[in-house]
């Protein structure tokens, strides 16, 4: 395929042959949607939902002391982390931006898996590679253009998984393992992991074994309801648990890309601390970034969740965010990730970067050039 065309996955034929909605997205051809991002949204959270996730990076770090390099350069503790679990960084610049948040995988203790997000494996492959060790004692693999990732989420899951991989591979919450031997003959590596809040596994395998483990997991999960997942609903379900999206809740200015013209120039380039993550964030070791961390930690702007608390159209990217409905009201700040949620009747969500309040306070979101739509500020998730 010529290279200004987007890059298919090894499930594309098997999208197509569902009837799936493609689009480009950063690059890969994916579905955006089979049925309706409605319907797949609710499906995930009430049974489960599969999703093509292949576009996203898969690095191997390796090396005798590789717990230590990756704890320095990285907003998480990565000691605290056993063998055999997962645990969520953030990679900040010297001068305390993010670049790019990441799941991590502890193997053993001496390799460490990562999962990039899709337009940031070059990026995190250079700015990683130039960190490392100048004698060698550590080592980074890209492998992510042989390995394609299956995300199964949902409540039937487990279930799902136990019955077609076997009981031996339906791993807990931020737990990983090698794929244990199945009747498949599927073989890789399977990580309690995803990005809908729900329980589910993120599954790596080799691009040669990714259509049969499509087929046999939808096969085997018909009668509970399992549909495959578009882009679309990734983004719904996402956005309902409160998680950051890598280029749009943030933009790490070393990029050299303009905001989106909707918000200020610069506003997304943001700080662990300003991001107001619950989880990956240990203030107690040193890590490239950390001063700016502290620094924010004190004062500043924090991304918040947004309810609406009236119809009208709802909250998007670069919508001004004031504290009343008058027209003299301050502006203090702005909606980075906002869609009407499928899980509260279609109601409006948003996550905004806000100065000076506090959750339950009452703001106002400029959702139309004629009309601010009333919302509390509040601390996800939102289901």
């Amino acid at each position: 395929m010529p290279d200004n065309q987007p890059v298919r996955t090894a499930l594309f034929a098997s999208h197509v042959e569902a009837g799936a909605k493609i689009v480009d997205f950063h690059g890969f051809e994916l579905p955006i949607w089979y049925s309706s991002i409605q319907d797949e949204h609710l499906a995930c959270r009430s049974v489960a939902g599969m999703f093509d996730v292949s576009h996203m990076g898969f690095f191997s770090f390796q090396g005798s002391d590789v717990r230590s390099w990756l704890e320095g350069i990285s907003t998480q503790k990565i000691s605290s982390v056993p063998p055999g679990r997962c645990g969520y960084t953030h990679f900040l610049d010297h001068d305390g931006y993010i670049i790019d948040d990441m799941i991590f995988a502890i193997k053993s203790e001496t390799e460490i898996f990562g999962v990039p997000n899709a337009s940031m494996v070059t990026t995190m492959l250079d700015w990683l590679s130039g960190l490392l060790p100048e004698d060698g004692s550590i080592t980074i693999v890209d492998r992510s253009a042989g390995t394609s990732i299956i995300a199964l989420q949902g409540p039937s899951s487990a279930s799902i998984l136990s019955e077609v991989l076997g009981q031996s591979n339906s791993v807990g919450r931020f737990k990983c393992q090698e794929i244990a031997a199945n009747e498949l003959g599927i073989s890789g590596w399977i990580q309690g992991t995803g990005y809908t809040g729900e329980r589910g596994a993120e599954i790596f395998v080799s691009n040669d074994q990714a259509a049969r483990l499509w087929a046999a997991l939808l096969t085997g999960g018909e009668s509970r309801g399992l549909v495959p997942v578009g882009l679309g609903a990734r983004d719904t379900l996402r956005l309902e648990k409160g998680y950051l999206l890598s280029g749009q809740d943030f933009l790490w200015p070393g990029l050299g890309l303009p905001t989106d013209p909707s918000l200020p120039s610069g506003f997304l380039s943001r700080d662990s601390a300003e991001t107001a993550v619950p989880f990956g964030l240990d203030l107690e070791h040193d890590f490239i970034g950390r001063s700016r961390v502290i620094e924010s930690a004190e004062s500043g702007a924090r991304w918040h969740g947004l309810l609406c608390l009236e119809r009208g159209p709802a909250p998007r990217l670069g919508h001004a965010v004031f504290d009343s409905a008058a027209e003299d009201a301050n502006l203090i700040g702005h909606v980075t990730s906002g869609c009407p949620s499928p899980s509260l009747a279609r109601t409006g969500i948003a996550m905004a970067y806000l100065t000076g309040v506090e959750v339950e306070a009452v703001v106002w979101i400029q959702a139309s050039p004629r009309r601010r739509v009333r919302a509390q500020v509040v601390r996800p998730p939102f289901v």
